[in-house]
């Protein structure tokens, strides 16, 4: 396959594969924490195989897959959803990161692309901007584009607190995006009630699941927001049937065999993808958007179309 001139390499699985990764991985092994600089370095050693390998090297990482969106579809089975929620469709967009690292047209396409899915439901899953909260403003001009009969929901992520939590929220509600801070919305579907709940950011010690929680009736259909998908732990036993989360963009590289060895605080436990945690299920999203080092390697940007479907009990 090729994209902008690259030959891209590719398993049944839609991944890159490149044996020229196993001594890397090798010198890797036993060692228990990478810093920036020696990333950094390694990620100069991983490109530069790559090149070797006549894989266009750090043109695919730097200029293909930072900007190669895919559409995640995900099926989330549930015990006992009521037939007027089997199929609800959800967009998830995660971690759009607006500024100058992330082209303002890639975010666009990602509207597009969850608009496509014709979702019934969209929910954004917070870091809005990374340099500066004034980015908002653009950010939330291209988000009202969003629509979807139960409405559009967000929260707030760590790299919005870091710029200004206020603003950042002043910015999203002005342009009609609500968002959930440790709270929660009823949304009734057909004769069916479905809760959304929101918490606040994990990292700056601002979330608190009680709070996002209370007064929903036990045994409700709840789904929660939380930016950092390892928040997941906590959530555990309290009732929500299924946690999205975004925080950890999949670690951005990510090697074969190996995994990314890059990842953020919470987020390193369950960086991407779907999975059983507990008696829930927890959906963490690669993300729209990146941070520098700003390069993605067998780690695509992604929009996920979520469906809640019912939990076939197979008898003996």
């Amino acid at each position: 396959m090729r994209l902008h001139g690259v030959t891209l390499p590719l398993d049944h699985d839609g991944k890159l594969t490149s044996p020229a990764f196993y001594a890397i991985l090798r010198n890797m092994k036993g060692k228990s924490s990478v810093t920036r600089r020696r990333f950094l370095r390694w990620l100069g050693l991983t490109t530069g195989s790559i090149g070797a390998m006549g894989f266009g090297g750090w043109k695919y990482a730097w200029e293909v897959e930072p900007w190669w969106l895919t559409l995640e579809r995900v099926r989330v089975p549930i015990a006992g959803l009521p037939p007027a929620i089997e199929g609800l469709t959800i967009a998830q967009l995660s971690d759009l990161h607006w500024g100058k690292d992330v082209k303002e047209s890639h975010i666009a396409r990602a509207v597009d692309m969850a608009q496509k899915t014709k979702p019934d439901l969209i929910l954004l899953n917070g870091d809005y901007v990374t340099h500066s909260a004034r980015d908002i403003e653009d950010c939330a001009r291209e988000l009202t584009r969003l629509t979807a009969p139960l409405g559009v929901y967000a929260i707030l992520g760590n790299h919005d607190h870091w710029t200004n939590a206020q603003v950042v929220r002043a910015g999203l509600e002005a342009a009609g995006l609500p968002v959930l801070l440790n709270t929660h919305v009823r949304i009734t579907v057909g004769d069916a009630d479905l809760w959304l709940a929101g918490v606040d950011d994990v990292w700056e010690r601002h979330a608190d699941v009680d709070r996002a929680l209370a007064g929903i009736p036990p045994g409700a259909l709840t789904i929660l927001l939380a930016h950092e998908p390892d928040y997941a732990d906590q959530v555990v036993g309290r009732g929500v049937v299924l946690q999205l989360s975004g925080h950890s963009h999949g670690g951005q590289v990510r090697l074969p065999l190996f995994g990314s060895p890059v990842l953020p605080k919470w987020g390193r436990k369950y960086p991407y993808g779907l999975r059983r945690v507990g008696d829930m299920w927890l959906y963490t999203s690669r993300g729209v958007g990146l941070i520098q080092p700003a390069v993605r390697f067998n780690c695509r940007p992604e929009v996920a179309a979520i469906q809640l479907v019912r939990h076939q009990v197979i008898g003996h």
